[in-house]
């Protein structure tokens, strides 16, 4: 796992727990920036507006980082619901995650230490039954070269997992490829070393760049 792939949550997954007859309700989301987060997190309060709590924490980008986490307790005492809630986070191998527990008091009071252990508990219960898919940034190419060496190219594709996107014939050939980013150095030299510097390669921006 690199900080340019990593897992991420799939889509929504929601996983209910009860402790002392309050009811905690840990709903998941894959939020790739601060603002697809924020939206989720408000989103969920709309749904969950009679909840007694809409606890929540966050983690942007590759697992552990802390760059853009956040959290909040939503009224319960500092420290009892989002500090635990971010730490299950910073602990577990997926990235762009933003998870909210809403809490249906039970009228038991759980103690602010209880608290801790059942919003912690609602978060990793949720973890281990996420889905996940795979997170690959990706990097883009252009690439000029004479019809000779198409052949070359294309064998080498399957080595940096790369993928053809466009391809224009002319008195030369102009190729678009898409590639992990953790690959685009090393098939670049690849393909620099093989011709000897007579294939021409830049860097081409993403569509959302």
């Amino acid at each position: 796992m690199t900080r340019s792939r990593y897992p991420v949550p799939a889509g929504w997954y929601r996983h209910e727990t009860e402790v002392k007859h309050s009811r905690f309700i840990a709903t998941i989301c894959p939020t790739a920036d601060r603002e697809q987060s924020e939206a989720f997190v408000q989103q969920i309060r709309h749904e969950f507006a009679n909840a007694n709590h809409n606890c929540w924490a966050r983690v942007i980008g590759a697992p552990g980082c802390t760059t853009q986490a956040g959290m909040s307790d939503d009224g319960e005492p500092q420290g009892a619901a989002g500090k635990p809630m971010l730490t299950a986070l910073l602990h577990a191998p997926v990235g762009d995650i933003t998870v909210v527990v809403s809490r249906y008091f039970g009228g038991t009071r759980l103690g602010k230490g209880g608290m801790a252990r059942a919003y912690t508990d609602a978060v990793l219960q949720a973890l281990e039954r996420l889905p996940l898919r795979e997170k690959i940034s990706l990097s883009r190419l252009q690439i000029l070269c004479d019809y000779s060496w198409l052949a070359s190219i294309q064998y080498l594709l399957a080595d940096y997992e790369a993928t053809i996107d466009a391809t224009q014939y002319s008195d030369c050939i102009q190729i678009e490829l898409s590639l992990p980013r953790e690959h685009a150095q090393r098939f670049s030299l690849h393909l620099s070393e093989l011709s000897h510097g007579r294939i021409a390669i830049r860097a081409q921006p993403l569509d959302n760049e």
